[in-house]
């Protein structure tokens, strides 16, 4: 197994991030599924060099907690 870059494989995708003139992305984890050659489904993560372990499980909670539940950056006036 050979590491490769994916961020043209992410690119093919389609992936689009929501973000603002002056927003600087700083980490980024990915979960990919992946089909292999034999044709088993396998899931595996990538992350970028600079991400520590314990901002890389905080973001994997995050990120759960958005998919579960939705998020709103700030409540609406109608709140």
């Amino acid at each position: 197994m050979a590491s490769q870059k994916i961020g043209q494989l992410i690119d093919n995708l389609g992936v689009e991030a929501d973000l603002d003139d002056g927003d600087m992305v700083t980490d980024a984890l990915v979960l990919t599924k992946v089909i292999k050659a034999d044709g088993t489904v396998t899931l595996a993560t990538a992350r970028s060099e600079a991400l520590d372990w314990i901002t890389r499980l905080g973001m994997l909670t995050a990120a759960q907690a958005i998919e579960n539940s939705g998020y709103t950056e700030s409540p609406t006036d109608d709140d």
